[in-house]
């Protein structure tokens, strides 16, 4: 079994990260400091809640004014990089919020995430002071590391996994999208990732907003399509009809001959993996840009169906040719799906449109 990422933050790196701090500062008490941390509940804690419990135990471990903490941290930024480290800006907002430590803060955020990442904890001060730090925000876009400006995309993100959600941006994305404009053609791909991402979260708010986008940019470098392309991938699951337009996916409801999807197995067990197989063939003479899915509708916890789409591939396809392919799928719970018994309907999605299906009964 894979060992949890929470484990990050286990005894050995609590030593280690107390003894690197102790070496700054004599008057830290770090035995005080490991034994909060590592109280009788922190088996029970998930790997954010381990993060906050460090970073607020930080803060009364460490002698001084909230501003010498930070120098302290400074010290040590250098030794303590990597996914780890995100209680650094944690601790930031945790303990900064004060508008007299302001500057410090978005000082100590900066800095901090280029070795870490500070996109979660910039939210906090986002909600507070939106006008005042989107416009900070707008200054990292143009930094010449590409560090701080990935997090003047992902730190306002609307939807960003593991943070706090920016309500304000779902439904005013005006403010993130002038940063996005600013970063829609950088050279970074580790950027233009985080471009994408934020377009995507948009676009389950604002999809209009999104396709005006499209037609503004699109076209204008290679960097910004393959954003573009990224960024909609939501809608084009949704097969919104003018996003499959703008990116070249035909209509095909009367271009396709013959089309069906078959399982290997008619029943399984939940944990098993079964095999399905597809084809299709196209009229005509014409080549066909094809997007080609498939669809499984799970049964929820209260007995409805959901449809969950899974990408297969995507081609160019000649007039009267038969395509076919094979796809393994596992029935494996996940942390973001759970698998509940019943008869599952699986489906052949082409540019978004459902051609042929079958079924199977997951057994409990």
């Amino acid at each position: 079994m894979a060992t949890a990422l929470k484990e990050v933050y286990n005894n050995e790196f609590i030593n280690h990260f107390s003894a690197l701090v102790q070496e700054k500062s004599a008057s830290f008490n770090a035995t005080k400091f490991k034994q909060e941390v590592l109280n009788e509940d922190w088996e029970d804690l998930k790997l954010k809640e381990r993060m906050r419990r460090i970073s607020t135990v930080l803060g009364r471990c460490l002698k001084g004014s909230y501003s010498d903490q930070i120098a302290l941290l400074f010290q040590l930024e250098q030794e303590c990089q990597g996914f780890p480290y995100l209680f650094f800006p944690d601790f930031v907002e945790v303990y900064g919020q004060n508008e007299s430590d302001w500057e410090l803060s978005m000082e100590a955020i900066k800095r901090f995430t280029k070795g870490s990442s500070s996109e979660f904890a910039i939210r906090t001060f986002i909600v507070k002071n939106p006008i005042k730090v989107m416009s900070l925000m707008k200054e990292w876009a143009t930094d010449e590391n590409e560090h701080i400006r990935r997090l003047a995309s992902e730190g306002c993100r609307p939807r960003l996994p593991w943070g706090q959600a920016l309500g304000l941006f779902k439904v005013n994305p005006g403010p993130v999208l002038d940063i996005l404009e600013l970063l829609k053609n950088d050279d970074s791909l580790y950027v233009r990732k985080s471009v994408a991402n934020n377009l995507n979260d948009i676009a389950k708010d604002n999809p209009q907003k999104i396709i005006e986008l499209v037609k503004a940019w699109q076209g204008q470098s290679q960097q910004t399509d393959w954003i573009l392309r990224k960024g909609c991938r939501t809608l084009i699951k949704q097969a919104d009809p003018e996003i499959m337009r703008l990116f070249g996916y035909p209509e095909v409801e009367n271009q396709i001959n013959m089309a069906e999807i078959n399982s290997q197995l008619s029943e399984l067990e939940m944990g098993e993996e079964s095999e399905f197989s597809y084809q299709f063939t196209t009229k005509g003479d014409s080549d066909l840009h094809v997007r080609i899915e498939y669809g499984i509708y799970f049964i929820k916890a209260n007995g409805k169906a959901t449809r969950k789409l899974f990408f297969l591939s995507e081609k160019n396809v000649s007039g009267g040719q038969t395509i076919s392919g094979r796809r393994t799928h596992k029935w494996k719970d996940l942390t973001t799906r759970k698998h509940y018994a019943g008869e599952h309907r699986v489906v052949l999605l082409l540019n978004g449109v459902e051609f042929a299906e079958t079924s199977l009964f997951l057994k409990g």
